[in-house]
C-alpha cells in the first residue's frame, strides 16, 4: 500500500512562495492565472500487515505530528494499493 500526503499552508496564512509563482505565471503570459498556493507532497510506501485502518491511523499520526506544522498548515491524504 502506497500513501500519498500533501501538505499546504491554511488559506487563513499568507502564502509569498506562492504569491512569486503566480508573479512568475503571469509576467510569463499564462492566462486565467488566479490564487497560487504552494506545498509539499509526501510518497510513503507502507509495509504489509496494515489493515486499512491501521494505514490511515498511522498516515494521519505521522502527518500530524512530523510532516505537518499543524498551526500553520493542513494535510490531506490517500492511499493506493500497490
Amino acid at each position: 500500500m502506497k500513501a500519498l500526503v500533501y501538505v499546504s499552508l491554511k488559506k487563513s496564512v499568507l502564502d509569498p512562495q506562492g504569491k512569486t509563482i503566480q508573479g512568475a505565471l503571469i509576467k510569463m503570459g499564462y492566462a486565467g492565472i488566479g490564487d497560487v498556493r504552494q506545498g509539499k507532497y509526501f510518497e510513503i510506501a507502507l509495509e504489509g500487515g496494515l489493515s486499512e485502518p491501521q494505514a490511515r491511523a498511522e498516515i494521519e499520526r505521522m502527518a500530524r505530528e512530523v510532516l505537518a506544522n499543524p498551526v500553520i498548515e493542513e494535510f490531506s491524504y490517500r492511499l493506493e494499493a500497490d
